[in-house]
């Protein structure tokens, strides 16, 4: 396999680094495991949804990127265990972790529409499973001696979002967990980081109404809609070299909606 397949600037930025992205096989997760393997990275892609993260993965191994398919389901304990287990054993190590795999659920209702099992959860995947799979890994990551973390926030905490609060708060916790981990990991120049991308045009936020969408195109300092590719650079930039100093931060990510 080569050290990388692309012409794109990024190419080779992460030669030879082996990183697990969850949530992997279709939005924004799909873009990050894409992005990636294009940059030269060595991808495991993990998801709850095994059909379709084997049919993502072929069409880049088609390309010739070096990525690997696992199935995944955060709510679950032991998958966790397994997929970390067995990722850092295919891949020979682990320089990267991409926290993106996550669930919504709470849309549209307000605090008193919403219903225990939804709150629990949301935050028994988005939370839970943010900080099992972070401490599957940890191992792996110090050994490293380069480990990098990337927990996918949002901006929906930055700014209040209603009707969404299972969601926002799952996402605020994944922020102050952000720090935490950085602390806690630092002693092994592992570094932790947080993106919170704003509303992005991916399959999972088709539920989300028009007026929304309009809210962030309208309020954001670049007037248009947000994709997947936008987020890119800041998790490729997070697991490089060229953020080795930076730990414990939330780069928001969409457009100048949120100024954080």
């Amino acid at each position: 396999m080569p050290d990388f397949v692309s012409d794109k600037p990024t190419a080779g930025l992460l030669a030879g680094r082996r990183v697990l992205v969850t949530g992997a096989a279709r939005g924004l997760g799909l873009a990050f495991a894409t992005a990636i393997a294009e940059a030269g990275g060595r991808v495991a892609m993990a998801d709850i949804l095994a059909e379709r993260v084997n049919e993502s993965a072929a069409a880049l191994q088609a390309r010739g990127l070096d990525v690997v398919p696992f199935q995944l389901d955060l709510n679950d304990p032991a998958s966790v265990q397994a997929c970390a287990a067995a990722a850092i054993e295919a891949l020979g190590g682990l320089d990267g972790l991409v926290n993106n795999g996550a669930v919504t659920d709470s849309g549209g209702r307000d605090l008193t529409a919403l219903d225990v099992p939804t709150w629990d959860r949301v935050m028994n995947v988005n939370v839970r499973g943010t900080w099992l799979m972070t401490a599957a890994c940890t191992p792996a990551l110090r050994a490293s001696g380069r480990g990098a973390v990337i927990n996918l926030a949002s901006d929906t905490p930055l700014w209040g979002a209603p009707n969404l609060l299972a969601y926002v708060a799952s996402k605020g916790a994944i922020i102050a967990m952000t720090r935490s981990l950085a602390r806690e990991l630092g002693d092994a120049s592992v570094t932790v980081n947080a993106v919170a991308p704003g509303l992005t045009l991916v399959e999972a936020t088709e539920y989300v109404p028009q007026h929304r969408h309009d809210l962030y195109r309208n309020q954001r300092a670049i007037p248009r809609e947000q994709v997947p590719d936008d987020v890119c650079g800041a998790v490729l930039f997070a697991l490089s070299d060229l953020a080795r100093f930076v730990t414990g931060q939330t780069l928001a990510v969409n457009g100048g909606f949120v100024m954080h």
